[in-house]
């Protein structure tokens, strides 16, 4: 028997374990998620090796048979029930050293890497029903998604070139605003979606892309939803009216969403989920600036100064409490079958207390079991929501393909801005 089939066996013998007998709630997270793909929409694992001190990019050095020093790794992830993944193959919108693609080809090449080490746990998957194939296969159906539109630089070409290398959502921006889409936590500059903005999602939809929302502003989101055939999806967001930040998503579109037919996949990031954990940031930035400010060039008493304030004023925490805060608060806004999962681990430093890693899962779900969530509804939280919509959006790229070919116009053409 292989190593990753005897990690699941025994991962299962442990989750069946008098602790979760005696539990009814985590009885029933566990029946759910042996028998329904639980889809997480974001995990940063390609990011976190490129970045990996001891030997950086290196898929070998960074060994998930082991336990990493992530939040990632296979008996984590098997341990945690993991059925399909959304891999992000991110780059940075403010880096682009000899240019966004050559960043954007080597991280899509680490995570083809990680799908080529370990074939009996990873199962590269492009469709639906590859998830649920792989699942049938016990393995974990795997899908890149790319974050932030400035990766195509302002390309629908290099966007097909993506496509065809096994990209399955692009967030149309990360935290910069780019020639032709807002970005939350950028400039407001376009209002929205420029025309080439429209065209990127015109052509999203006809390749069978899905069109991720995260990260972008409310204006972007709404131009998106006008512009979008198929259904949206946010790979890892909160809402807004729970905690007020920009990245997250306010009321006046979630009540859009079921028109559409979209997904808002609730992220575990500490400062979306928790008002006081955004609050406190706030004012540990005003500190900083103050203290930059006060000392000018002398950063030594800068530093000593804000070790005696972090002293002072302890950090607080998100909890596991505030994620299905925000998943009951989606799901009576949008409704229930338009919510799911997009944790971002290893893509941040913190987690709630809870949800420390990949193995953690089971205890969310446990959560809103407690809070009176059926089977039905956890299942279609868990992935047959992400399924369905992955499943609309192509049924719509075939149509699409019948209708129009390749679109060829540019962003001189429609907008007239220069290019990147």
């Amino acid at each position: 028997m292989s190593t990753p089939r005897l990690l699941l066996t025994a991962c299962l013998i442990a989750a069946a374990s008098p602790l979760s007998a005696q539990d009814p709630h985590m009885a029933k997270a566990l029946r759910v998620l042996r028998t329904t793909p639980l889809i997480d929409g974001h995990n940063d694992l390609p990011w976190v090796i490129r970045n990996f001190k001891a030997s950086p990019l290196d898929v070998e050095a960074y060994d998930l048979t082991k336990r990493t020093t992530g939040h990632t790794d296979i008996a984590r992830l098997r341990a945690g029930l993991v059925g399909g993944q959304f891999w992000s193959v991110y780059i940075p919108g403010d880096v682009r050293d000899s240019g966004y693609a050559k960043i954007q080809l080597e991280q899509i090449d680490i995570a083809q890497r990680v799908f080529r080490k370990y074939p009996t746990v990873f199962q590269p998957v492009l469709t639906a029903s590859g998830i649920r194939q792989a699942f049938a296969n016990h393995k974990i159906g795997s899908l890149m998604g790319m974050e932030g539109g400035h990766a195509i630089e302002n390309s629908l070409g290099a966007l097909r070139a993506y496509y065809g290398m096994g990209v399955r959502y692009m967030t149309l921006t990360h935290n910069v605003t780019l020639d032709w889409a807002d970005a939350a936590n950028g400039e407001q500059l376009r209002g929205g979606l420029t025309k080439f903005g429209e065209e990127v999602v015109h052509e999203m939809n006809r390749l069978g892309m899905l069109v991720d929302l995260s990260h972008t502003s409310p204006s972007t989101m709404s131009d998106a939803l006008t512009t979008s055939a198929a259904p949206v999806i946010w790979s890892h967001a909160c809402a807004r009216a729970v905690t007020d930040v920009p990245r997250n998503v306010p009321d006046s579109i979630l009540r859009r969403v079921p028109k559409n037919g979209g997904v808002v996949m609730i992220t575990f990031v500490p400062g979306f989920l928790s008002q006081k954990v955004a609050d406190y940031g706030v004012l540990r930035r005003a500190k900083q600036i103050q203290l930059q400010s006060q000392f000018g060039a002398d950063s030594a008493a800068a530093r000593a100064e804000m070790a005696t304030w972090d002293r002072e004023h302890p950090p607080v925490k998100a909890t596991l409490q505030d994620v299905a805060d925000h998943i009951d608060h989606v799901r009576k806004v949008a409704g229930v079958n338009h919510v799911g999962i997009g944790s971002d681990f290893d893509g941040v430093d913190d987690l709630p207390v809870g949800l420390e890693d990949v193995s953690k899962y089971p205890s969310l779900f446990a959560e809103l079991s407690r809070r009176g969530w059926s089977e039905t509804d956890l299942r279609k939280l868990a992935g047959e929501n992400v399924l369905r919509a992955l499943t609309q959006a192509e049924r719509m790229a075939a149509k699409l393909q019948k209708e129009r070919r390749p679109s060829t116009k540019t962003i001189q053409q429609l907008d007239g801005r220069p290019r990147m």
